[in-house]
């Protein structure tokens, strides 16, 4: 789970169950989500990223921030 990427389709944020689509084996299937940062909120459609997970069903989330272009570059 952590390090799976998904989208939020419940409004994720301090004092709520938020709810995420995450692939897993082969499908898609909704988890329980809580922002990772106890002050953050994510609205419905936002990309994020696993950063813990708690079976069964529950997951920690941030906000999914690809790399730039320009920083992918100076890696290489």
């Amino acid at each position: 789970m952590i390090g799976n990427r998904g989208r939020v389709t419940g409004t994720v944020g301090p004092g709520l169950i938020g709810e995420v689509l995450l692939s897993v084996r082969g499908g898609t299937e909704a988890f329980y989500a809580y922002p990772a940062d106890p002050e953050s909120s994510f609205p419905i459609g936002t990309p994020v990223l696993v950063v813990d997970f708690e079976p069964p069903r529950t997951v920690y989330v941030e906000r999914w921030q690809p790399l730039h272009a320009e920083v992918r570059r100076s890696i290489d």
